[in-house]
């Protein structure tokens, strides 16, 4: 069942080509109130990188989320190839439905060199499975490969907590090792928990009928080649939130402590007024 659901996800992401630079999605209904974020990231970081020359890998996407998205509906996306330099690569793309840009990305591709490295230290936690021994409970979607475990307790409890939470999460079953396909894995899969952050700090539930939650921007950096199959760390904070938005950020590591990619993120948290 979870390999099944793996390898729909990836088909999900591989897009139909329909000129040489405009593609087709299909969609996904997760069950939210509209299309979900990461896959768009997911498949426009797809349609961008089938543009160019196979040596050049993403290390960064920043892109904006313009209207709500049709979970029922595909997508189309249109790539401009902004730039083709000696070092870095440049794609603009587009994701469109109804006729209408619902989001647009900038993504920037370089080839392998050697240079000056460091990195902060993973978090020392325990791992997953001293987690689950401890009686961690590992969190499903229904038909979703993606698994999630919090270090200590789901912070959706109603408790007002510091604004911090960190996830080991993974894709369960068999993947390639393809470096494209697993940074549009993990793309797809950086949305998941990053603007509810911004929610800790007030006690706010994710599915409280009074909030109002979307997200207005993101992006990601990548480090390392990730592997979404096995365990990483999410390690997420909100610095701060106000005027009905919230901001977040994370830091993705693998199991021998590699920074593997960096993300950003700020989105609407509005609190409507009860109904009379």
């Amino acid at each position: 069942m979870a390999q099944e659901a793996l390898d729909n996800l990836v088909a999900l992401l591989g897009l139909e080509r329909l000129e040489e630079y405009l593609f087709r999605g299909r969609s996904q209904d997760l069950g939210f109130p509209q299309l979900y974020g990461g896959q768009v990231l997911g498949q426009a970081l797809s349609a961008a990188t089938q543009t160019l020359d196979s040596s050049r890998r993403a290390h960064s996407l920043h892109g904006y989320f313009l209207h709500p998205g049709d979970a029922k509906q595909p997508v189309i996306y249109q790539v401009d190839p902004v730039r083709d330099g000696g070092s870095f690569t440049t794609r603009r793309v587009s994701a469109i439905q109804h006729g209408r840009t619902i989001f647009f990305c900038s993504a920037s591709f370089h080839g392998e060199e050697e240079g000056l490295a460091h990195q902060l230290a993973m978090p020392g936690l325990e791992n997953p499975e001293d987690l689950v021994a401890a009686g961690a409970k590992v969190q499903r979607f229904k038909g979703h490969p993606v698994e999630l475990l919090y270090h200590l307790d789901d912070p959706g409890n109603g408790r007002e907590l510091p604004p911090r939470q960190r996830i080991w999460f993974r894709l369960k079953g068999e993947l390639s090792a393809d470096e494209n396909l697993n940074r549009y894995l993990l793309a797809y899969s950086s949305d998941f928990n990053l603007l509810a952050t911004s929610l800790i700090a007030h006690g706010v539930n994710f599915t409280n009928p009074r909030l109002q939650i979307a997200s207005l921007d993101h992006a990601i950096w990548f480090h390392q080649h990730p592997q979404v199959n096995d365990w990483l760390l999410y390690d997420l904070d909100s610095p701060w939130a106000g005027g009905a938005r919230g901001f977040a950020r994370g830091s993705i590591y693998d199991r021998q402590g590699r920074l593997i990619a960096s993300t950003a993120q700020e989105g609407l948290i509005r609190m409507r007024e009860p109904r009379r």
